[in-house]
């Protein structure tokens, strides 16, 4: 009996173990439902897995799982990675192939639908080849998940979809999808949908064309049971009700990028547990509600790009939960408010693209969990806030494009973790603090276009990907620490007083670097050597404009990727090397931009190769015909060939080229018609092909360039009439037909607004005869509506690679203005054959600074309508038949610094006062009926008396008719008692020294007052 106590415990553990094995023996070893595990395997067979991934499947999944490949026969299937089975029944309820990078095609027998008693199935980022989702899927009526998000599926949700009436969540997603191939929902779907998955709790529709569901039908029947809405970039539209925003369980909503889903927020009673609201990009607008305070669990809001105005509540800087906030690119307005600090739970705070103005609240010592700061493009003032630099969290700062002022701060950084920094466009002084240099976490550093001075210094950390410090007042030799940042994917200096030398050999060792500006640093020197022994691999930008280059940098024939190249404004001579030419044709496959441009280059023209955007090789000494092939380079948008000694004829396919906004051929030798085809829809802006010895007609296909402002023909041998048909161009503010052999008259039509905007108009030196064209010049609402008001002077062209220029007759001199303010107005219509009088309506163009009506048939007065002109600068009228007086209002043109009237028939007495009194004889020769100041021809009877007076202020003065016919007949009398005393008696002495002392004192006044006079007008 103790022997069989003493077993006991043994005989117990046994049988628990024999217990224990069978109970795991049945669990583990009984094989699924072969149905089940057949269908698997079947679908398994009718894909691949693609192992050598696509760029865009890759960056959906950080790592791929590959779990089919143990799914093997004679398994049990419940066994196999990414299946879950029922535990009783051994059918397959859950099936997890998402990131398993299946490729092929899923057919409507797919076995994957056989699968019946499926709650779960996730297929998520493989590639099912734009498949349709076939009406199989309803077969799945027990899915409490489906997720089918970014497989490459196409067409029509099936109406079967409204089957799974278990739904829990269901994903859809299809990220950037091209339009044709998303999946599209229509609205019997929909409500079917909503109406059968009264249990839906997450739905995510991301990237599928909902659009034909109207506002009214996506609110209608939502489930209250919804804890997150995720229907970004599905096209909605129309206007969003607020209902939407309040649903009772709603936690998350996304309704980004929805450009035309218009509505606004509740404007009470909003307290819904939302933790996540995404409006991002939509076309939500007015202000943004007070009640916003009233969602106290809210940490995630996304306004950005949206149409919101006026001032940021107080109640959303309450939002204490808040980790990240974007009200981005919105027109908000006002100051930044120090209640800021309260959102101690901030890691992203992007407020940038807004109308902010006042200064940065120094605030930021509270938000230590920040990570991202925007505050660019706005309107700040004042200094950097220091406390910004104290944020051992922050990563990335942004405040650029305002208007700070002041250093930047020199706080110690040692703990701080700045990776990307900048404060590009803004009015900062001072020198770089130290720590740019040592800060071992910076990355990026862009303190482009401020006023930064000092020399560059000394870097002892390495880590440098970006940096730009263009367009300062920075000097000095050019930094030898640089050579050292190996790391360096982009340098930026250009614009700056650096000098020295620059060994280019130096840069060999940077291999990542893409991107290098040097421009604009005259007294830098560029060695670039003569040898090719070094290699900058990655290297596709390269921008050396103004470094006094003498040659071509022989390591460009080394470069296989070159996208950007820019020499101009150096000392290169001779000939382009024959291997530039082969490289641009053959092997810089992604070349976009070519700027030789104000060299001494000769020779033949480099052709253009295909896919090149911008290529200006201008003032240099080409020569040569332009090349057929010219023809291949059909995206170009800009090509400039001005200044070169080319001759022959301009190709013709030049006109259809569809998105060449600047074509600048002027001062050449060119010679045949200027293209006669231009296509519909053009991109032309410019167009200068003055200078040449080109012939006409001129096309009427010039009216298809509906965005033209500048179009110069001049100095040409164009023949034909004026063509009034470019009146259709209604953005023209440059026009210059001058010294062509242009005739008859100019007229526009009565019905349209000619020339709404032009600015230059100048046809002189042709054969234009008639009356002045009147029914042109009153439409030209550029000259009397102009926009004075910008900070800084604007100039046309395009920004920062174009600027437009044009030649005008100005003060009687020819002058090429090489770059055209936006507020410069003229009209030059001489050396024609007008006839008729000068338009009284010229006066009403209050903003011209020029007129020339020079060397024409005018008749009749000057108009007293031109003193309206207070802004005109040159009057030029001479050389035609002129009558009258010269109108006395004229001397109010305080501006005019130039006036010419010789050769007229012009009479009386010329007007003085004003910038009158600085014009010479020259102004006026020509005309024998003219006296006065500055001719040397007096007027008789009219020496003393004020030019053009009025009876009215003659009165007034006591000087009237009246005052003075007394005045002379005491004279008079005076005057002979006077002249018989001196005749019989002598020159009394008393009277000679008495008016001698009335000359002298008046005599000394008089010059003191011209005296002022001239000091007032200087």
């Amino acid at each position: 009996m103790g022997s069989f106590f003493i077993l006991m415990p043994h005989l117990t553990f046994h049988l628990f173990m024999l217990l224990l094995l069978t109970h795991f023996t049945s669990y583990t070893y009984s094989f699924c439902n072969h149905h089940d595990s057949s269908a698997l395997l079947q679908f398994k067979n009718s894909f691949v897995v693609n192992t050598s991934s696509e760029p865009d499947i890759w960056s959906m999944c950080s790592t791929f799982y590959f779990r089919t490949e143990s799914w093997k026969n004679g398994a049990d299937c419940c066994e196999w990675d990414g299946v879950m089975c029922d535990t009783r029944s051994n059918y397959v309820i859950g099936l997890d192939l998402s990131c398993n990078n299946l490729k092929g095609e899923l057919h409507p027998n797919c076995t994957i639908f056989k699968l019946r008693h499926l709650q779960q199935l996730n297929l998520a980022f493989n590639n099912f080849s734009w498949s349709s989702m076939h009406v199989g899927i309803g077969d799945l009526v027990n899915l409490t998940y489906l997720n089918l998000s970014s497989c490459y599926l196409t067409g029509n949700i099936p109406s079967t979809i409204s089957q799974l009436s278990k739904l829990v969540s269901l994903d859809l997603k299809s990220y950037y999808w091209p339009v044709e191939q998303k999946l599209k929902l229509n609205i019997f779907t929909w409500k079917k949908l909503i109406h059968n998955a009264t249990n839906l709790r997450e739905l995510y529709l991301n990237g599928v064309d909902i659009s034909s569901i109207r506002e009214s039908s996506l609110l209608k029947n939502l489930s209250s049971s919804l804890v997150s809405l995720s229907l970004a970039s599905t096209g909605l539209q129309g206007n969003m009700s607020s209902d939407i925003l309040s649903l009772p369980n709603l936690q998350k909503l996304d309704l980004s990028s929805n450009q035309d889903l218009r509505g606004k927020f509740p404007t009470s009673n909003w307290s819904t547990p939302l933790r996540y609201l995404d409006l991002s990009f939509s076309g939500f607008s007015g202000e943004i509600s007070y009640s916003i305070g009233q969602l106290k669990f809210l940490a995630h809001l996304s306004l950005t790009g949206c149409k919101f105005d006026g001032f940021v509540p107080s109640s959303l800087w309450k939002l204490t939960q808040l980790t990240f906030l974007s009200l981005s690119n919105n027109n908000l307005k006002g100051e930044i408010p120090s209640l800021l600090s309260n959102l101690t739970h901030l890691t992203s705070l992007d407020l940038q693209i807004n109308n902010f103005n006042g200064n940065i609240p120094n605030v930021f010592e509270n938000l230590i969990k920040l990570n991202f700061l925007a505050l660019s493009f706005n309107s700040l003032s004042g200094q950097i806030p220091s406390s910004l630099f104290n944020l051992t969290q922050l990563s990335s700062l942004e405040l650029s494009l305002n208007y700070l002022v002041g250093p930047i701060p020199s706080e110690n950084t040692k703990h701080s973790k700045l990776k990307f920094l900048n404060l590009g466009n803004n009015m900062l002084n001072g020198t770089i603090p130290q720590w740019c240099y040592s800060l071992p976490s910076l990355l990026e550093l862009d303190l482009s276009d401020n006023q930064i001075t000092g020399s560059i210094g000394e870097f002892s950390t390495y880590n440098l990907s970006l940096l730009f410090l263009s367009n300062n007042n920075l000097q000095g030799d050019f930094s030898n620490s640089i050579y050292k940042l190996q790391n360096l994917a982009a340098l930026s200096l250009s614009s700056n007083n650096l000098s020295g030398v620059v060994d280019f050999h130096q840069f060999s060792n940077f291999r990542k670097l893409f991107s290098l500006d040097l421009s604009y640093n005259n007294l830098i020197s560029i060695n670039v050597g003569s040898g090719a022994d070094y290699i900058l691999p990655n290297l596709d930008d390269l921008s050396l404009s103004s470094c006094n280059v003498n040659g071509f940098p022989k390591f460009l024939a080394s470069l296989e990727n070159l996208q950007g190249l820019d020499l101009s404004n150096n000392k290169i001579q001779g000939k382009v090397p024959k291997w530039f030419h082969e490289k641009l044709l053959h092997t810089w496959k992604e070349i976009r931009i070519i700027n030789l441009s104000f060299n001494k280059l000769q020779g033949d023209l480099p052709i253009p190769p295909y896919g090149i955007q911008y290529f200006s090789l201008s003032n240099n000494n080409f020569t040569g015909d332009i090349a057929l092939s010219l023809c291949n380079a059909s995206s170009l948008n800009l090509l400039n060939l001005a200044n070169n000694n080319l001759t022959g004829t301009i190709p013709q396919c030049l006109g259809t080229f569809p998105y060449l906004s600047v074509l600048d051929m002027q001062m050449n030798n060119l010679y045949g018609s200027m293209p006669k085809t231009f296509s519909e829809g053009n991109a032309f802006e410019t167009i200068k092909l003055n200078g040449n010895q080109l012939e006409g007609p001129l096309p009427q296909s010039l009216a298809h360039c509906t965005q033209l402002e500048v179009l110069d023909l001049g100095d040409n041998i164009i023949n034909d009439t004026f063509p009034n048909w470019l009146e259709v161009l209604q953005e023209l503010q440059v026009l210059s037909l001058r010294s062509n052999h242009l005739h008859g008259g100019i007229t526009c039509s009565s019905t349209k607004q000619s020339f709404p905007k032009m600015r230059i108009y100048d046809v002189s030196g042709n054969n234009f005869r008639g009356p002045v064209p009147t029914s042109c010049l009153k439409n030209f609402q550029g000259m009397i509506n102009v926009n004075v008001n910008k900070s800084g002077l604007q100039y046309m062209g395009k920004a920062n690679y174009y600027n437009d220029s044009v030649v005008i007759i100005m003060k009687g001199f020819s002058i090429e203005l090489t770059r055209i303010l936006t507020t410069f107005t003229t009209i030059d219509l001489s050396n024609n054959m007008f006839e008729g009088e000068i338009p009284q309506v010229i006066g009403k163009l209050n903003f011209l600074k020029g007129l020339n009506l020079s060397h024409n048939q005018i008749i009749g007065t000057i108009p007293q309508s031109l003193s309206n002109l207070r802004n005109l600068e040159w009057l030029d009228l001479s050389r035609n038949n002129l009558s009258g007086k010269i109108p006395m209002a004229l001397t109010n043109l305080n501006f005019l610094s130039f006036l010419n009237l010789s050769q007229n028939h012009l009479k009386g007495i010329i007007p003085t006062g004003q910038q009158f009194n600085t014009f010479g004889n020259d102004s006026y020769e020509g005309n024998a009926m003219l006296c006065g100041f500055p001719l040397s021809k007096s007027c008789k009877n009219d020496e003393d008396r004020p030019p053009y007076s009025t009876s009215n202020d003659d009165e007034e003065s006591g000087f009237g008719w009246k005052a003075v016919a007394i005045g002379y007949g005491c004279g008079a009398v005076l005057g002979i008692l006077l002249g018989y005393s001196v005749f019989f008696t002598g020159k009394p002495q008393w009277l000679a020294r008495h008016v001698e002392s009335i000359f002298s004192i008046r005599l000394k006044r008089t010059n003191k007052k011209v005296g002022a006079n001239r000091r007032r007008m200087n």
